[in-house]
């Protein structure tokens, strides 16, 4: 079954609306574009530095300018999208008047992979536009409010990941270009023994997760009583996504160099789709405090500690950090 059927499908069996259809499907078409490019690399001449620096002060790639314009050029064009909101972009963009949703999106996640050939990716979310006018407020919405969310990753396969709130759905770029379907409703182990940080952090990390992370390296000998293993392929696209297939568990947590900043990822680009994402294949996603979906947005750009996966040990880890 190829994507627009299987959207056609949603809108007859769940009432998705045929606008919703239309924005995911311009989303898929600028992603499409966003693999050529990846695709062609240094012959394209989009590899390396752009030399500028995005709203939070990183140094931008190429490729994440590229992506960048492509996703804003298709969107603006699409009638059912109202404004846009990208992690690239200091403030919101305006689209279409009488647009029905606002797309907010990370248009390159892993970065500092493109250059190395290691699998990236682009997020999106997406939010129905509320009665007014068009403001930032207007994107403020909790991540329960997300009408969908994907990614698409860009790795040896080309895959497209969705959730129109009924399951996930997952789609692999096939030989004509079109994303077929490949995997229905995956769901996510409750128990894993395998996980996925920055261990380079750790002396920066808070007493539960220094703790947490000791019981995971003692393995049998611990109190854990089983082996672990670690992955961190530094793309959060990438490590969901080895989530959503096998099960695991995913985080960056918030660290003590800087106490005003709670985390690293940001809420509303990367934690809240891919957290609709992951609870919609019962798994489960907190900033140890409490569930992601529920945080009530004050910014564009808020960063927020995340941890996602496998429901045990999403559970056990979160417990741990409820009495600081």
């Amino acid at each position: 079954m190829l994507l627009n059927d299987y959207l056609q499908q949603q809108q007859q069996d769940h009432s998705v609306p045929s606008s919703l259809t239309d924005v995911l499907l311009s989303i898929s078409q600028a992603c499409l574009h966003i693999n050529q490019a990846v695709r062609l690399g240094a012959l394209g001449n989009i590899l390396g530095s752009a030399h500028t620096g995005n709203v939070q002060g990183e140094e931008q790639k190429k490729l994440d300018v590229l992506a960048n314009q492509i996703l804003i050029n298709t969107l603006t064009s699409q009638p059912a999208v109202a404004g846009l909101a990208s992690e690239e972009e200091e403030s919101f963009v305006r689209a279409n008047q009488h647009g029905e949703y606002l797309v907010l999106f990370d248009p390159l996640d892993g970065s500092s992979n493109i250059d190395v050939n290691i699998s990236i990716g682009t997020i999106f979310s997406i939010l129905r536009k509320p009665a007014g006018e068009l403001n930032t407020e207007s994107f403020l919405q909790s991540g329960r409010q997300q009408v969908a969310s994907g990614y698409v990753l860009y790795g040896p396969q080309t895959i497209l990941v969705l959730t129109v709130k009924h399951g996930v759905a997952m789609f692999t770029l096939n030989q004509d270009n079109k994303f077929q379907l490949t995997q229905d409703k995956p769901i996510i182990p409750v128990q894993t023994a395998e996980f996925a940080i920055n261990m380079s952090n750790q002396r920066h990390w808070q007493a539960p997760m220094q703790e947490y992370i000791a019981e995971l390296l003692a393995g049998k000998t611990g109190k854990r009583g089983k082996d672990f293993n670690m992955r961190w392929v530094a793309s959060m696209v990438a490590e969901v996504h080895r989530i959503l297939v096998r099960g695991g568990l995913f985080t960056y947590p918030q660290d003590q160099r800087d106490p005003s900043k709670p985390g690293k990822l940001r809420l509303m680009y990367e934690a809240n789709p891919m957290s609709l994402l992951v609870e919609q294949a019962q798994g489960a996603a907190t900033n140890t405090q409490q569930n992601i979906l529920d945080i009530q947005p004050t910014g564009l750009h808020q960063r927020v500690a995340v941890v996602l996966g496998s429901k045990e040990e999403v559970d056990y880890l979160t417990a741990k950090h409820q009495h600081i």
